[in-house]
């Protein structure tokens, strides 16, 4: 009898297993190919020359939003002068982070910026305020819904070892006319160094959805979502625990283990599949996963650019234009630079 029940309950154990690999969608994406620079966005070398037109002499990240037809772009701590002269973050003129905005849909040749968010001289000026315990403050993500464009931004206390910071709080800012001036709401954050630190955003069905980390390189991705119109409250926020949505942002589940880098998530329509891109520090390069749903179940990382090509490279913002074909286009920083590029790739899929 004994015998006969072990003999069951491998059948039975072998089913199981059997159910939880069907319900794990097979991979479409199979490879990426023909990575390579385009063009910088910013910098001395950049078609917009923004040090001398905008005082942008280095900065980085650039994420991309749409409104209306208008890609705003992101950057974080911001230098026009007097850089180091091994590169790298520093440097006189700083500002916590500048918006940029284009037109320009020709992205062969690279992004042409028509103008940055300026002060009366001209120079880009940041649009997001630190407070008094801040050691800066820098965008993570943007989105626009309606008229009203969102910033979100980490609050960042202290920079700690390399792929390491600790945040004061991470939150919104928003801005009805344009980018030029900016509100951020005392009441629209959340405090300390929670796991939705820095953030992917994107729209889906009514609903506006935050793929957050902790400050630094080194966490997994939980999910958040809130209705469009409710983003700044965040009480309306409810968070995926695995099989629902729920209230409690300490059941959130990890949908991406860690270590998860400066992220990006968007549809693609070639691979029928929602994609993300970001920075695993360990391998030392930038990945993309792909899933059916935005909960997931999310594939594993696959190369996409390694530092042996781009030394000190850093953050991956898919271009909300060209995300969703064959051909991808992204943001990418390069830490010795101090400047952002565009990058290309093309992705291939297993019919």
């Amino acid at each position: 009898m004994q015998r006969l029940l072990l003999v069951l309950f491998f059948v039975l154990m072998g089913s199981v297993k059997m159910t939880v690999a069907q319900d794990v969608p097979t991979p479409v994406l199979t490879g990426v190919e023909d990575v390579e620079f385009v063009e910088w966005v910013t910098g001395p070398d950049s078609p917009s020359q923004t040090d001398v037109n905008y005082g942008v002499l280095g900065t980085d990240l650039g994420s991309m939003f749409d409104l209306n037809g208008t890609l705003y772009v992101a950057f974080g701590d911001t230098f026009g002068c007097c850089r180091p002269a091994a590169g790298g973050g520093g440097g006189g003129q700083w500002r916590y982070n500048v918006l940029a905005y284009t037109t320009d849909h020709d992205l062969e040749d690279g992004i042409t910026l028509d103008g940055f968010i300026v002060n009366e001289d001209g120079r880009a000026r940041a649009v997001l305020r630190k407070q008094f315990a801040d050691f800066t403050i820098i965008p993570t993500a943007g989105i626009a819904v309606g008229d009203r464009m969102y910033l979100h931004y980490m609050a960042v206390r202290s920079w700690d070892e390399p792929g390491h910071w600790t945040l004061n709080r991470s939150g919104w800012g928003y801005s009805d006319d344009g980018g030029q001036t900016w509100t951020q709401p005392l009441e629209s954050v959340w405090q300390g160094d929670t796991n939705f630190g820095m953030a992917a955003l994107l729209e889906n069905e009514g609903f506006v959805y935050v793929f957050g980390t902790h400050g630094g390189r080194y966490s997994g991705i939980q999910l958040a979502r809130v209705p469009s119109d409710q983003v700044l409250d965040m009480s309306a926020y409810t968070y995926w625990d695995g099989s629902d949505w729920g209230s409690d942002i300490d059941a959130a589940v990890e949908i991406v283990p860690a270590p998860v880098g400066e992220l990006s998530v968007a549809w693609n329509d070639f691979l029928g599949r929602w994609i993300m891109t970001y920075l695993d520090e360990p391998r030392h390069g930038i990945v993309i996963r792909e899933a059916p749903e935005l909960t997931g179940p999310w594939s594993e990382p696959m190369m996409v650019v390694s530092s042996n090509q781009f030394p000190s490279l850093y953050g991956s913002y898919l271009h909300p234009w060209a995300s969703d074909g064959e051909v991808i286009y992204f943001n990418m920083s390069q830490w010795g630079p101090y400047n952002v590029m565009l990058m290309r790739a093309r992705l291939v899929r297993d019919d």
